[in-house]
């Protein structure tokens, strides 16, 4: 698979030393999520917000006590902001990411990072240009048994990585979303739900250099699929699979790594906000351990973005990282079709 160059080191000629923050897309997950999250921040601010609806960003900025409201984009950007999150639907995704990169911002972008990857690859070039940061919200990497197992399978703990499976299944019946139109979306479970478990994949498993697999609607019939599955070759041996869907009240979500010295399963994480999530480490010769953690997925990556952004320091989710994921996503579609 040829890929665009990959990570840019980022440069930041001038030290800041508290973040300014704008917010695009003024949905149930800024509203719920994102922005009760980002006021646990000791060195950033919410100063402006924009949606396409000015009464929803009016209320948004006084719910979360920002400065401006707006549904101009581009009177939104030049508003005094250094940082920008993204939450807009994904068809807005491109064309706000170029736009803000002229602009000088620093870029989190809601997953997908686009609609194509040939969209994508040009976003991470003009971020590469205008020498800005462009991070995909990527939450799972940062849950902190997430972490832990990581350190687990690098330190060869494990043996020779086998398997690396994800599961995600929810119940989401079509509504008026825009998840459920496929020129606002792209696509369904598998660009909402599944980009999440392909991003697991390749942090757990490295590279991937072949997906196939199924696409259908199993219960729920729209314009995008409510289920999909895939097994994937990684680069480096060792196969990941992953499968996903809009049409199950009840479902182990759980991640697997099986190795050739022993094994690895993470419960109650994904799909998850906040819960109490428990890693469980069989190796071979020691008796079975089980941690348990409660945490919140997206403080720590916000946390760890803030401070890539004030240090200087790259980050560990890339734009380039948002290009593979809708290579490999684009792949599985067109062998499902």
């Amino acid at each position: 698979m040829k890929l665009i160059s990959e990570k840019p080191k980022i440069k930041i000629p001038r030290k800041i030393r508290k973040l300014k923050w704008g917010v695009a897309g003024c949905g149930h997950f800024l509203e719920n999520t994102f922005l009760p999250t980002f006021l646990q921040l000791k060195r950033s601010s919410l100063v402006s917000v924009y949606s396409h609806n000015l009464d929803r960003a009016k209320f948004i900025s006084n719910k979360f006590l920002a400065q401006n409201a707006f549904n101009n984009f581009d009177e939104f950007l030049k508003s005094d902001f250094d940082t920008l999150y993204i939450s807009s639907v994904n068809s807005d995704h491109y064309e706000q990411v170029i736009k803000a990169a002229n602009a000088g911002k620093n870029i989190l972008c809601e997953k997908p990072l686009a609609l194509t990857s040939d969209q994508a690859s040009e976003m991470v070039k003009v971020c590469e240009a205008n020498n800005v940061y462009l991070a995909v919200n990527y939450v799972h990497r940062f849950h902190p048994l997430i972490v832990k197992a990581k350190q687990i399978c690098e330190n060869q703990m494990l043996g020779k990585i086998i398997s690396v499976r994800a599961d995600f299944h929810i119940d989401f019946p079509p509504n008026e979303n825009f998840r459920f139109r496929k020129n606002k979306s792209g696509g369904g479970a598998l660009r909402d739900l599944g980009t999440h478990m392909i991003d697991l994949l390749r942090y757990f498993g490295g590279e991937i250099t072949d997906i196939k697999g199924f696409m259908d609607n199993v219960i729920y019939q729209s314009e995008v699929e409510d289920y999909s599955s895939a097994l994937v070759k990684f680069k480096n041996g060792g196969f990941g699979s992953f499968s996903v869907s809009y049409s199950s009240k009840k479902a182990f979500n759980r991640i697997e790594i099986t190795g050739y010295s022993g094994s690895i399963s993470i419960e109650n994480l994904i799909g998850k906000k906040i819960a109490t999530s428990k890693l469980i480490i069989d190796l071979t010769g020691e008796a079975r351990k089980a941690f348990r953690k409660r945490a919140n997925k997206q403080i720590y990556l916000l946390r760890a973005f803030q401070k890539a952004l004030l240090k200087k320091h790259p980050f560990s989710i890339t734009g380039y990282d948002g290009y593979v994921n809708l290579r490999l996503m684009e792949e599985l579609e067109k062998k499902c079709r």
